[in-house]
């Protein structure tokens, strides 16, 4: 573990924010959602947090998701779990993009090889805090491998519901490190009714996306290392892969905290929320207008980390969008799939289909002048592509017949 970690920190955590209302609710005690079954978010004391940490101080210390701990919401350093989250780099793929100015945030080299780690170790290190011992959750796969692996680490008895059609790589990792897993015959919101139902009586607590407040602390350190890795400017575009859209939500909340203690300016990137065309209720929203998404019925893709039919921060997921001046963008499968084939073969970095979603978006948007090529874009690729089918490579070599070497 960092050895920054070892000394007792000072927290600013101040309270709880209701994010539909303000209704305010007490910081150390265990809360889902607010009174009006919406999100939480944590609040800190952003003067105190700035004058007890310079950003000379901070990049001193080693490059780790633990790094940013005065905007994290862990008290006692005893609680904090870790398998090693690192900054991730940012990769640029000048030809499958067009542009020498996209880079690719790889999350893919994370614990457990996806973003989800960002939420879930916050969600556990706060679950331990606040005295939880059994854990429930529905996912499409990632955000389960996550969990299992460090609620384990720290003695926290786990159920994970799943899709039936989730990749068997996924269920089997999700069952590896710990968790009892279970196939359901639907989608990942149907998942979510089983844990709530099971919440209600008493038999866990739901670690749904947004249904505690911690992922989103998690998650926003993209935002927080963007900034960094920026130079303390960000960039003008973010295109982002959205389902529960909680890391979209952090990162907004991580602008605004880094604007409040003076850190970054008031420039914002356009925020893109890119979802499956099959599975596109947050783009249905924006272009009629409203601010919350209705279910998409019939939800299909081969992005199954954004096969999400209803999420419960849509609201939150669209006011970052429309205030960034960005746009919610669908893009259909064929789209994503020759993404995630031509940035394997252009540029050698293997994309998840979540984040061959986000770099067909950016060809789009480059097609209809939505974004310029001489724009800093940063693209997210969620997950490892090495988690995902693969097209088959078949060919063999009879080494005891002749060999046409030309052919090769």
């Amino acid at each position: 573990m960092d050895a920054n970690l070892t000394a007792d920190r000072p927290t600013f955590v101040t309270h709880l924010e209701c994010s539909l209302t303000g209704e305010r609710y007490e910081a150390d005690t265990l809360h889902g959602l607010s009174r009006a079954g919406r999100p939480l978010l944590v609040r800190y004391d952003l003067a105190a947090a700035a004058a007890s940490l310079s950003r000379d101080a901070l990049e001193a210390r080693a490059t780790d998701l633990w790094r940013w701990r005065e905007l994290l919401p862990v008290r006692d350093t005893a609680d904090v779990v870790s398998l090693g989250e690192i900054e991730t780099p940012l990769i640029p793929i000048p030809r499958s993009s067009g542009s020498p100015n996209v880079l690719v945030k790889d999350e893919g080299r994370l614990p457990t090889g996806s973003f989800k780690a960002r939420g879930l170790v916050m969600a556990v290190a706060m679950a331990k805090e606040l005295g939880v011992t059994r854990i429930a959750m529905p996912t499409n796969g990632n955000a389960g491998a996550a969990l299992a692996a460090y609620a384990t680490r720290v003695g926290i008895e786990t159920i994970v519901f799943c899709p039936a059609d989730t990749p068997e790589i996924n269920v089997r990792e999700i069952a590896v490190q710990g968790a009892r897993v279970w196939r359901v015959n639907g989608l990942i919101d149907d998942c979510g009714a089983i844990v709530g139902k099971g919440a209600a009586e008493g038999r866990w607590f739901d670690l749904s996306t947004l249904k505690e407040p911690y992922r989103i602390e998690g998650k926003k350190t993209m935002g927080l290392e963007l900034a960094a890795q920026f130079g303390w400017e960000l960039p003008d575009a973010i295109f982002y892969p959205t389902g529960g859209g909680t890391g979209l939500i952090g990162m907004w909340k991580a602008f605004d905290e880094l604007e409040a203690m003076g850190w970054i300016g008031a420039k914002r990137p356009r925020m893109y929320a890119v979802q499956a065309s099959g599975c596109a209720p947050i783009v249905r929203a924006f272009e009629e207008g409203v601010e919350h998404a209705e279910r998409w019925e019939d939800a299909h893709t081969v992005a199954a980390g954004i096969r999400v039919p209803r999420a419960v921060g849509d609201f939150l997921i669209l006011r970052a969008v429309r205030e960034s001046g960005g746009k919610a963008l669908g893009v259909g499968d064929p789209a994503i799939l020759k993404a995630v084939s031509d940035c394997a073969t252009k540029d050698g970095l293997l994309l998840c289909p979540e984040g061959g979603a986000t770099l067909a978006a950016y060809r789009e948007a480059l097609n209809t002048g939505e974004v310029d090529e001489d724009e800093r874009v940063v693209l997210f690729n969620c997950a490892t592509g090495l988690k995902y089918p693969m097209p088959p490579a078949d060919q063999a070599l009879d080494r005891h017949a002749p060999i046409d070497f030309d052919s090769l």
